[in-house]
């Protein structure tokens, strides 16, 4: 295994859980549940952030903005897709405001993914 992938292996798996997850919720939101919205909504959310961890994974960059912005992707979409999914099959809410806190971890993600373009030591 290449040195960038072998430093990237923590937001590679990263990425195959939010992978696996989206398809899950994808398939679940058509045949499954009560409210197809929720489950379309944590598939989306999945499916768009796993291939930006893929990304950070095999960048070989290891500057801690970028490592900040890939755990802050992983867990906003984990607490977002989680509350959707919880909520959809009738478990109630993760916790209070887990998937407002989700999506500001989001949010945070994308904002420090932009600012690793001029943090990363060249």
């Amino acid at each position: 295994m290449s040195e960038q992938v072998e430093k990237g292996r923590v937001a590679l798996v990263g990425a195959g859980i939010l992978g696996v997850a989206g398809v899950s919720a994808a398939a679940l939101s058509a045949h499954a549940g009560s409210d197809p919205r929720l489950m379309s909504a944590a598939a989306l959310v999945c499916l768009t952030h796993a291939p930006a961890l893929l990304a950070i994974g095999l960048s070989g960059r290891r500057d801690v903005m970028l490592r900040l912005a890939g755990l802050l992707l992983f867990v906003g979409a984990a607490l977002f897709a989680s509350d959707m999914a919880l909520r959809d099959f009738g478990h109630g809410r993760l916790f209070a405001m887990a998937a407002p806190s989700g999506g500001i971890a989001m949010m945070a993600g994308w904002l420090a993914a932009a600012v690793s373009a001029f943090t990363a030591r060249r």
